[in-house]
């Protein structure tokens, strides 16, 4: 059970490090005023969400292989349905990153920096709350 979590927590971290870094990079190329750069921006965003989409699905395949470990106290939990609602919301989340690197690399962007750092913000919400849900258990 340890090898789950701990595989379940790796995959965790370097799927955040891309949640964290690609609203980050759409920051820039909203903000980029220079046709070149705005495509480069774009080319990276594309290749980091195809690099860390695997790890969304192996965060949530390990996470499954820990809740199927112990069903029964698992699926009793509160903590743990609450957690996978965060999760489920990080998955939208992820999805809808996918949106807006589509519409980079189409060169369609409809928002402006500043709506971008606020989006990156989001990961950070579910992050802490996600943490302390698992390690706390306050439900």
């Amino acid at each position: 059970m340890l090898w789950l979590k701990a595989f379940h927590l790796i995959f965790m971290v370097c799927w955040f490090a891309g949640l964290f870094y690609l609203p980050r990079i759409l920051v820039y190329f909203a903000a980029s005023q220079e046709a070149a750069t705005r495509a480069q921006l774009a080319i990276m965003a594309r290749k980091l969400y195809r690099f860390v989409t695997p790890f969304m699905f192996l965060t949530i395949a390990f996470g499954l292989a820990l809740v199927a470990s112990n069903p029964g106290y698992y699926l009793a939990s509160v903590w743990l349905w609450v957690k996978l609602a965060g999760v489920v919301g990080l998955v939208l989340y992820h999805l809808q990153c996918g949106r807006y690197v589509r519409e980079a690399n189409a060169d369609s962007n409809r928002h402006g920096h500043v709506f971008y750092r606020f989006f990156n913000e989001i990961p950070v919400l579910f992050l802490f709350a996600i943490i302390v849900l698992a390690v706390v258990r306050p439900l």
